[in-house]
């Protein structure tokens, strides 16, 4: 079984013990059969597959998971989102442009001054996501996304002030938090490095140390920090980046992304989704949508809240016959 996967199929099987359904994992943890016994009220065999429990259509699926599908979705039904334009991978020559695509990412690159975001166009967790603010540096990072991508998205890079993610299962908040991002703060003695690896516990430092080795200049990390000044590690929200997630009590700010997400699912009709809303510039905007639930990070903090919200997910599934 894959590390990554244990809690979600922790869950399940919880969940199946609890009701009474006999539960087989397959395919190192990505499919498990749900079969429920002869006394349960649900007849039909379910599955999941990776973190998709099945609440969602095939169609609501593929849009969410399409970060430039989403966007485009999203747009046209009047949800406030920050853009993402897909580009092709050359080696798709068959469905890519004649005219090739370097040239437009290029404009991009010049419409945005502060920098571009370059991600795979499929995929979470914020593998292989990049911020380029010079030509070399986006070409550096097309490269490697489509290395590994059939396809990659670009979005202007935005100072995000506050990213939230909401987790709904058919419009209802299951769990709302916001993402913290690992910081620390000046003595004016040690430098960046130094006061990064004092205030990184050694569990943590596989997270959040490879960000900041890639996102700062040896310069910068062995600078030393004026004392009260704060610095921020990662620019990245990612809770695989060494973020970590607090949760929102009820405020205006809670039901500002609340809102947002639930118009944002109602555009894709996705019924059991995490959505990222992000705050730049005094606006709140949806920054991506995921079908596939991913609590591997807040199960650490809050087991019982994870647990919570596959089991209504679930309930969900064995209530539809």
């Amino acid at each position: 079984m894959l590390n990554s996967q244990r809690i979600f199929v922790d869950a399940v099987k919880r969940y199946c013990s609890e009701h009474g359904i006999a539960v087989e994992v397959r395919s190192e943890g990505w499919l498990i059969v749900m079969r429920p016994g002869p006394n349960a009220h649900a007849r039909r065999t379910r599955y999941t597959f990776g973190y998709d429990v099945g609440l969602n259509s095939a169609i609501a699926h593929r849009i969410a998971n399409d970060k430039s599908a989403t966007a485009e979705v999203l747009t046209l039904s009047g949800v406030a989102c920050i853009p993402h334009t897909l580009f092709l991978n050359p080696r798709l020559n068959a469905h890519a442009s004649p005219q090739g695509s370097w040239r437009t990412i290029l404009t991009l690159l010049d419409e945005h001054p502060a920098g571009v975001v370059v991600k795979p166009n499929e995929g979470t967790s914020g593998k292989s996501v990049f911020l380029a603010t010079n030509r070399p540096a986006l070409e550096l990072a097309v490269d490697r996304v489509f290395a590994s991508s059939p396809g990659l998205a670009i979005s202007p890079f935005v100072e995000i002030d506050d990213e939230v993610r909401v987790i709904l299962i058919d419009e209802t908040p299951a769990v709302v938090y916001r993402k913290d991002r690992p910081s620390v703060t000046g003595d004016g003695e040690r430098s960046l490095l130094e006061l990064a690896l004092a205030a990184t516990a050694p569990a943590r430092r596989s997270t959040v140390l490879p960000g900041l080795l890639a996102d700062f200049a040896r310069a910068d990390l062995d600078a030393i920090v004026p004392h009260g000044q704060r610095r921020l590690l990662n620019w990245r929200h990612n809770l695989d980046s060494g973020a970590t997630p607090e949760l929102l009590d009820e405020s205006e700010i809670r039901q500002a992304c609340v809102t947002l997400a639930i118009s944002a699912a109602r555009a894709i009709g996705i019924r059991f989704a995490s959505i990222d809303v992000i705050r730049s510039g005094g606006r709140w905007h949806v920054l991506e949508v995921n079908s596939g639930v991913m609590m591997e990070a807040l199960s650490r903090l809050h087991p019982e809240l994870a647990q919570a919200t596959y089991s209504a997910a679930l309930d969900k599934v064995f209530g539809e016959e």
